[in-house]
């Protein structure tokens, strides 16, 4: 059903047309990280199926080796090369051989990568109790195109392309703004675009992220 990725531990069965993160560009989640490894894994499967997915469908994909109890639970030890975190699951109403699939490697460590999946569908879910409609349906783009589809993955960001303007014009301060002004800016910018917001932009919290490193060098 999908492309595999191969690491020094084991194969992970990273979904078809989902990009990979180069793991030059990963970063330290910047969110809550209060829960241990085990409850931000399981959180993936609890929010997934809260949101709608078929009770004891999702599967949790890993580089680790997993518990042979608990199937969706990596082993505490591991600490493999590719901390990417993939979550397949089907959902209810939907023909048996649909599958959708969820995927994070952006951040430094599994734990990050699942609790990132976990409110990532924990978004989705109390969105649609909003009743707002968009364009296309979000479950639709989690949905694995069929396997005889050729699928056209993502190449991962290169970290010469993330500044695509000058620091200080995306902080949109004086190019010899201080120290502080360029703090307080990007604490401001920040909060709108977090991960742990109502309305997370990844991407451009790292942009804003790696203007401040440039001007406070």
């Amino acid at each position: 059903m999908s492309s595999t990725q191969s690491t020094h531990e084991r194969t992970i069965d990273w979904p078809r047309g989902h990009g990979r993160t180069d793991p030059i560009d990963r970063e330290s989640y910047p969110g809550d990280l209060s829960p241990t490894r085990k409850e931000s894994f399981q959180s993936v499967v609890d929010e997934l199926e809260a949101w709608e997915a078929t009770e004891g469908s999702v599967r949790i994909e890993t580089a680790s080796q997993h518990y042979a109890d608990r199937p969706n639970i990596p082993h505490q030890h591991d600490k493999p090369d590719d901390v990417g975190v993939a979550a397949y699951f089907r959902r209810e109403g939907e023909a048996a051989d649909h599958e959708f699939a969820v995927s994070c490697d952006c951040w430094e460590t599994q734990r990050e990568n699942a609790r990132a999946i976990a409110l990532w569908a924990r978004r989705q879910r109390l969105a649609e109790r909003c009743g707002v409609q968009t364009a296309a349906d979000t479950v639709e783009t989690a949905r694995l195109p069929p396997a005889d589809e050729e699928a056209i993955a993502t190449p991962p960001a290169s970290s010469e392309d993330e500044l695509d303007k000058e620091p200080h014009e995306i902080l949109e301060v004086a190019p010899g703004a201080s120290d502080d002004v360029v703090t307080a800016v990007v604490r401001r910018k920040s909060a709108n675009v977090h991960p742990d917001s109502d309305d997370p932009d990844v991407a451009e919290y790292k942009r804003i992220q790696k203007a401040k490193e440039a001007m406070l060098e």
